[in-house]
């Protein structure tokens, strides 16, 4: 998850008169759904988390937090960087040419970070969960604090803290592509998302605790509210399937009129089409600014963003970050890759759970992650194939980042292996 800025403010204006609000709701989110592009373009962004490299076992406090980022220097690939409500450190690199590109731009900031960070004392763990510490929220912005009222209200306050303050995610970020191919395109990626999933697991323990879910990560995804967080069923219309997905999702967060930031949480679910039509126990009537700001409460696998955001794999360490990201952008931006992708995960379809919950111990999961691992390294860049082969022995062997976390956490213990990976 993002840590947010705001990108507008309220407008004195309603979203026109109840008759009509929906419909101009629903063009709003179309409109800026997907923008056309020729395609190609990547970025990425990784979270961590951050680690007092003296005391592991201690989260840092949130003006420690601020203080270490306002120490890094700027990043020479120009990546942002920015925090999250457990005092996750993120890297997003702006979009680039391929591929290859995107992850030697992220590797070179993700470096510079690494230094950086080591001069104030502290380390950064790219894992799906924070293995060892409790979940705590640092982060006193009130977005958050609203957030984990909200959570609290519908009842899911134990996965919606350990979402916000105890998970990392690789997010992948690639062009929309021309019009004519969003149907098929969004389709190809939702069918991915089981084998993504499961080829990224790196979340074996959280809190010190193992449930003996592949990936804990999507374990505590799968835990919060399913109207903001389940996958979106693209369809023949991604865009209208988007504005669809919206309208119906629970209204989490509320502004004061003046835009300020004295946020109030909603606590019960009030789909945001009720809060259109007059139905919301909400005192005042929704704005654009406030339907923008609801779009940024909604947390798919897949989100469509002008571009497209690809937020199921789990964090990783640095020597598998780059092959999950290469696997990616190839089956997605490589046609003939695509296509051989689109047989692949036929029998996976809308597997989330169990590639989360099982990982390849599912033969027909297994069978999809090792054939797409092989379609990628035959169509991957040369300069990422070393990265890829190692991907693709080790899915062979019927192995993820997962199963080798898990074996070090075993072994060692998760502080161990948190303390490990944030010097790595």
């Amino acid at each position: 998850m993002t840590a947010h800025t705001a990108s507008s403010t309220l407008r004195d204006d309603p979203l026109i008169d109840p008759a009509d609000a929906l419909a101009a709701a629903r063009d709003h989110i179309v409109a800026a759904a997907l923008t056309p592009s020729a395609g190609g373009r990547v970025g990425l962004e990784l979270e961590c988390h951050l680690i007092d490299l003296r005391r592991p076992g201690r989260r840092p406090e949130w003006d420690e937090v601020v203080a270490v980022a306002g120490s890094l220097p700027a990043m020479p690939s120009g990546s942002r960087v920015t925090l999250e409500p457990g005092g996750q450190i993120e890297l997003s690199t702006p979009p680039t040419d391929d591929v290859a590109s995107s992850v030697a731009a992220l590797r070179a900031d993700r470096q510079v970070l690494r230094d950086g960070l080591a001069r104030a004392g502290f380390g950064a763990a790219p894992l799906g969960t924070d293995p060892a510490r409790p979940v705590r929220r640092v982060n006193p912005s009130g977005r958050y604090v609203a957030m984990e009222q909200h959570f609290a209200a519908v009842d899911c306050a134990d996965p919606g803290r350990a979402m916000m303050t105890g998970t990392a995610a690789l997010q992948v970020n690639l062009d929309a592509g021309p019009e004519a191919e969003w149907a098929q395109r969004l389709s190809l990626v939702a069918a991915l998302g089981p084998v993504l999933v499961a080829a990224s697991a790196g979340s074996p323990y959280l809190a010190g605790e193992s449930s003996g879910w592949h990936s804990m990560r999507q374990q505590i995804w799968h835990g919060i509210d399913h109207g903001r967080s389940d996958p979106i069923t693209p369809g023949s219309e991604p865009a209208q399937a988007w504005a669809s997905y919206a309208l119906d999702a629970p209204v989490m967060l509320v502004r004061p009129a003046d835009g300020g930031d004295d946020v109030h949480p909603v606590r019960q679910r009030v789909p945001f089409r009720d809060w259109l039509q007059g139905r919301a126990p909400i005192e005042r009537r929704p704005t654009l600014a406030d339907l923008d700001y609801h779009l940024t409460t909604l947390f798919p696998p897949v989100r469509p963003r002008g571009y497209v955001e690809i937020r199921c794999l789990d964090a990783l360490p640095d020597r598998w970050w780059p092959a999950l990201a290469t696997l990616t952008a190839v089956l997605l931006d490589d046609p003939d890759a695509a296509a051989a992708a689109a047989e692949l995960t036929r029998p996976v379809v809308g597997a989330w759970e169990a590639a989360a919950r099982d990982g390849l111990r599912d033969p027909a999961i297994a069978a999809a992650v090792r054939g797409c691992v092989d379609v990628a390294l035959v169509h991957c860049p040369d300069e990422l194939r070393p990265e890829l082969t190692a991907l693709a022995d080790l899915v062979a062997a019927g192995r993820t980042p997962s199963d080798e976390l898990r074996e070090r956490a075993d072994r060692v213990g998760p502080l161990r292996l948190l303390e490990e990976e944030a010097h790595a």
